[in-house]
């Protein structure tokens, strides 16, 4: 894998305040700034019940001042309500401030390379169709089957599947506006994560910057073992 020029090209840096940004707050929500479009995000799901695609729900209005809930109790979802100070609830950042590209498990193949790290997975189970992601990457020979595993990659939320283009000799991403989503009903009927799109922009409580990213899910459940990012753990609940 070529995975020094992955490394490089998924770093970047913020030399001035961001238009689109969150700020994780200590014990409470998440502050949303910039107004960009926010709605609801379906997983519409095949004959076997993989999602292949979204379908847009309810927009909801961004402007600001927007807290979002983290804490998973909120009475008017996706807005807080002040739930987070009436019950007991973890709200410590796990997650480190590092690449998503660290410690990742790698699948490699004639035209591509897949890197996984499989902490930020939100369970969207976009990568299970068609035999599975993984098995795409290492037998993609034609462009069709590059294309493929493109759209799948594409399709997860979180960024936890990055995608090398060995002919390209570049990082796929899709083309994504600054964007949030609020996935619902991906792959089980309940509330998934929240979906940024675009880059934007994730600060901590203590005011530290995660790694900007175009695909990040975040978690608003409250019970996540890596937040301020999703692990999934909302399909157990």
């Amino acid at each position: 894998m070529e995975n020094v020029n992955m490394q490089e090209e998924s770093n970047h840096n913020s030399e001035t305040k961001p238009q689109f940004y969150i700020k994780v707050v200590a014990n409470g929500p998440y502050m949303l700034f910039g107004e960009p479009k926010m709605s609801e995000l379906f997983a519409e799901l095949d004959e076997q019940g993989i999602p292949t695609g979204y379908r847009e729900g309810e927009s909801f209005s961004s402007k600001e001042p927007c807290a979002l809930c983290r804490c998973g109790a909120s009475k008017k979802h996706p807005y807080c309500t002040g739930e987070h100070t009436k019950h007991s609830w973890d709200s410590k950042e796990k997650a480190k401030h590092e690449s998503l590209l660290k410690d990742v498990v790698v699948s490699d193949g004639p035209l591509l390379t897949l890197a996984d790290n499989e902490r930020y997975c939100s369970f969207a189970h976009f990568c299970d169709a068609n035999g599975g992601i993984w098995n795409i990457v290492e037998c993609a020979s034609t462009d069709s089957e590059v294309e493929l595993a493109k759209e799948i990659v594409a399709h997860c939320p979180s960024g936890r599947l990055v995608l090398w283009d060995k002919r390209a000799k570049k990082i796929f991403e899709p083309d994504f506006a600054p964007q949030v989503g609020l996935l619902e009903g991906v792959g089980v009927k309940i509330k998934g994560p929240i979906w940024l799109r675009g880059g934007i922009q994730v600060f901590g409580a203590n005011g530290d910057s995660y790694e900007i990213r175009n695909r990040v899910t975040l978690c608003r459940c409250g019970e996540s073992e890596n937040k301020p990012f999703c692990d999934g753990s909302h399909t157990y609940l």
